[in-house]
C-alpha cells in the first residue's frame, strides 16, 4: 500500500503546483486538430459554481479545437435523474454526467469513503490529492468499471455545514430527533448525536423544508445551499460544524473515451488543471457573496472547539470503523481509508 499510494501521489503533482494561486491564470493547451465530435454530458440543478468545472471544459475544448469537439452541458435534469447518471452512463444514453456517491452507495461503496466524516479534506491542494490519487485505487475504479464509466475529476465539494428551522442546535444535544438530510457518513454521524438521516436528493430538498418534513439539511458551504435557495426556507445555519464532505465527480463513459482520437484525449487531460482551478475559484468567489448574506437573513449558530472535539471523539473513528468492517469483504476499505490519511500527510509536507 505504501508503495500504492506513493506512485499515486507523484500522479498528482502536477495538478497541484499553483492551485492556492487561485487568482492566477494557467497556459491553455495548444490548439488541437481533429474529426467532429459532439459530447452529451448529464447534470442536474441549475448554473452554479458546481457546475462551472464542466461549464469550463466545455468551453476550452471548444475553443482548442476549433469546435470540432463539443461537450453539450445538459442540466435540469434533461437526460437523466440526478440518480441514474451512472446507469445511463452504462447503457450508452450520454457521454459523461456528474453523480454523487451518497445517493446510491450500493452502486460506488468504495467511493463513499469520501463521505466519512472528519476526513482532513478541509484544504483545498490536500483534498485535490487525495481525491484525484484515490480515483485511481484498484477499489474505486472497480466502482466505476461496474457503470463502464471512468472518473475524469473531482468538483472539489467545499465542507458542508447545516441550514434548518425550528430550535437552533446550539447544543449538540439539540440534534436529537431532527430530521436531517445527510448522507453517507456524514449522516452516520448525525445519527449518533440522535439526529434522523435521510438521503433526499438537492432538488427535493426546498420542498421538504417548506413542508416541514425535514429540519435540516446539509450542503457544501456555502455555494449550494444558496444554489437550492435553502436559506429562504431556513432559520439558522451552522458555521463551524463542518462534518465532512462528499464527492461529485465528472465521470466519461469509458466507451466514449475509446472512441476519441489520441489527441482529444491528449486534451481533456491537459486542461484538467485548468478546470480544477476554476472550479476552486468559483467557490471561493461565490462565498463572498453569501456568507454576508446568511449572517445578515439567518441566526449563526457556532459550536465551541469542545463541542466539536466531542462530536469527532463520537463520530470521527467509530463511524471509520463502522464502515471498514461493514466493507471489508467487498473491498480492501481499510487500505482505502488509510490512502485518505497517507495522501493528505504526504501533501501538507510538499
Amino acid at each position: 500500500m505504501k508503495s500504492t499510494v506513493r506512485n499515486l501521489i507523484a500522479g498528482t503533482v502536477a495538478a497541484l503546483v499553483g492551485l492556492t494561486g487561485l487568482a492566477a491564470g494557467v497556459a491553455h493547451a495548444a490548439e488541437v486538430t481533429g474529426p467532429k465530435v459532439s459530447w452529451k454530458f448529464s447534470g442536474w440543478g441549475k448554473q452554479r459554481a458546481f457546475t462551472v468545472g464542466i461549464e469550463t471544459l466545455s468551453k476550452i475544448v471548444e475553443e482548442k479545437t476549433g469546435g470540432q469537439f463539443q461537450i453539450k452541458v445538459n442540466l435540469g435534469e434533461a437526460l437523466s435523474k440526478s440518480r441514474e447518471n451512472l446507469d445511463g452512463i452504462k447503457l450508452g444514453a450520454f457521454d459523461a454526467a456528474h453523480f454523487c456517491n451518497f445517493y446510491h452507495p450500493g452502486k460506488n461503496p468504495a467511493f463513499m469513503v469520501f463521505s466519512l466524516p472528519f476526513l482532513p479534506l478541509g484544504d483545498w491542494k490536500v483534498s485535490l490529492a487525495v481525491r484525484e490519487a484515490l480515483f485511481e485505487h484498484p477499489a474505486l475504479k472497480a466502482d466505476m468499471d461496474n457503470w463502464n464509466a471512468m472518473a475524469y475529476t473531482t468538483t472539489l465539494l467545499p465542507q458542508y455545514e447545516f441550514l434548518g428551522n425550528g430550535e437552533p442546535p446550539v447544543k449538540l444535544a439539540n440534534w436529537k430527533g431532527k430530521r436531517v438530510r445527510a448522507g453517507g457518513g456524514i449522516g452516520d454521524a448525525m445519527v449518533v448525536l440522535g439526529a434522523i438521516k435521510t438521503t433526499t436528493t438537492a432538488t427535493e430538498v426546498y420542498t421538504s423544508m417548506q413542508r416541514g418534513t425535514m429540519d435540516a439539511a446539509s450542503f457544501p458551504y456555502t455555494y449550494s445551499h444558496v444554489a437550492y435557495k435553502i436559506h429562504e426556507v431556513s432559520d439558522w445555519y451552522t458555521t463551524n460544524l463542518s462534518p465532512g464532505t462528499s464527492e461529485c465527480p465528472i465521470v466519461f463513459s469509458k466507451t466514449s473515451w475509446s472512441k476519441l482520437p489520441p489527441q482529444y484525449q491528449r486534451l481533456l487531460m491537459d486542461v484538467k488543471d485548468e478546470v480544477n482551478k476554476a472550479q476552486v475559484r468559483a467557490y471561493v468567489e461565490i462565498d463572498k457573496t453569501n456568507l454576508p448574506m446568511l449572517a445578515a437573513r439567518l441566526k449563526p449558530v457556532t459550536y465551541t472547539e469542545a463541542q466539536l472535539e466531542e462530536f469527532r471523539r463520537v463520530a470521527g473513528k467509530p463511524v471509520w470503523d463502522k464502515w471498514v468492517a461493514a466493507n471489508k469483504d467487498k473491498f480492501d476499505a481499510q487500505g482505502v481509508l488509510d490512502m485518505v490519511f497517507e495522501v493528505a500527510e504526504k501533501t501538507k509536507k510538499m
